[in-house]
């Protein structure tokens, strides 16, 4: 080719080559093309013929296959570098059999509700930590993207953002399992649901409640770090909203003793509608016996039992007599059955589906919230998009 065009030692060539590339119909076809990739609009291809509608889509592949495709991508990049997983899987083992523990087969007394729903406030009280565990991840995954794959047009950015929220799914079962195993059994719900003649039925909801926290979480975290520059501020943000919707949970203090102002935070968090389900599911429908030292003693007056003493204020407060034809020391507890105390943390059995389909409206919104965020703050405009 050198000697050709005059190039090498002892050649010699009298053709401007240069010009005559100028002049050549490859040349004029190169710059017509150029000039159709150049424009927003789209010119006619070098050929004369108009480009098919697949040439000029801003993507190569379409959504679902981009959809599929980076979805495996992330699935694999997770799998082959599994300290994501690793330490997700380690924090719920550890923190749900710890509590699962501590409240060991709670009984069905007044402080064994009590212990019970505390089991549940103290799973939800890892949130922030998996929140953090996972900001990390999608930070450097968005780093890529942003710097290699956006300007390329390798992928759409609604694709990137879906894909990071999908491929976190399995995940989050897998660890909704180890919770409800953990929680369920040890502390001793499936006996309740036994008792009152629903085990599977409730053991089944109870752990697509706890599958639901798990996907929340996930969907929150994403939320949260989508459209901040640092895992620090995604933390900090996650953080700052998760004490809102866990302190006013309705745990801590039962709506009924909310300030008024507060009631919006209530209605508000995800977490109101989780512990309602998962409370009325897991002790509703059951009768309860107190303990020796949760009875209250009195005395009637001369002449009467303590059933008829007490009728009156049993039938307008509820309760129950440990010996009504007894006539001193009436042991009086007052709760008779598990919904009694249900309604009074504004819990309803009758709700628990309703609650459910709640939650995951507020999963909805995170992931929707997450897309538009990202959008919002982190994509180009106008001229810039990618």
């Amino acid at each position: 080719m050198l000697e050709a065009i005059g190039a090498a030692p002892g050649s010699v060539s009298e053709i401007d080559w240069h010009q005559v590339w100028r002049q050549s119909p490859e040349y004029r076809g190169v710059q017509t093309e150029l000039a159709w990739l150049r424009s927003e609009e789209g010119l006619p291809q070098p050929s004369g013929e108009q480009g098919s509608s697949e040439m000029q889509q801003e993507f190569a592949a379409s959504f679902l296959q981009q959809f599929a495709l980076v979805t495996k991508r992330v699935l694999e990049q997770s799998w082959r570098t599994p300290s994501y997983i690793y330490s997700k899987l380690g924090l719920v083992i550890t923190a749900n059999l710890f509590i699962g523990l501590v409240f060991l087969n709670a009984p069905l007394t007044i402080r064994g509700l009590q212990n019970q729903m505390f089991a549940i406030f103290e799973l939800m009280s890892i949130v922030g930590q998996l929140a953090d565990q996972q900001m990390p991840s999608f930070v450097a995954q968005r780093a890529m993207y942003e710097v290699r794959e956006r300007p390329a047009k390798t992928y759409s950015w609604s694709v990137f953002m879906l894909s990071q929220i999908v491929a976190d799914l399995p995940w989050a079962t897998v660890s909704s399992v180890f919770a409800w195993v953990l929680i369920y059994y040890p502390v001793g719900f499936y006996k309740n649901a036994d008792a009152a003649g629903q085990g599977t039925e409730r053991g089944v909801l109870m752990w697509l409640l706890f599958w639901q926290l798990m996907i929340w979480i996930s969907t929150f975290s994403h939320l949260c770090i989508s459209f901040v520059d640092t895992t620090e501020m995604g933390g900090n943000l996650a953080n700052f909203l998760f004490v809102f919707v866990f302190f006013f949970c309705g745990v801590m203090a039962p709506p009924s003793q909310l300030p008024s102002v507060w009631h919006f935070i209530y209605r508000a968090s995800p977490l109101s509608y989780f512990v309602s389900a998962v409370l009325s599911t897991g002790i509703a429908n059951v009768d309860v016996t107190c303990a020796s030292n949760e009875y209250t003693v009195i005395d009637p007056p001369a002449g009467q039992t303590c059933g008829e003493y007490m009728a009156e204020h049993i039938a307008a407060a509820g309760g129950y007599l440990l010996d009504a034809e007894a006539t001193s020391n009436c042991s009086y507890c007052k709760i008779k059955d598990t919904n009694v105390f249900l309604s009074a943390v504004g819990a309803e059995y009758e709700h628990r589906w309703r609650n459910f389909g709640i939650v995951w409206v507020h999963i909805i919104f995170n992931i929707v919230a997450a897309i538009g965020l990202y959008w919002l703050v982190r994509m180009p405009k106008g001229t810039r998009r990618a």
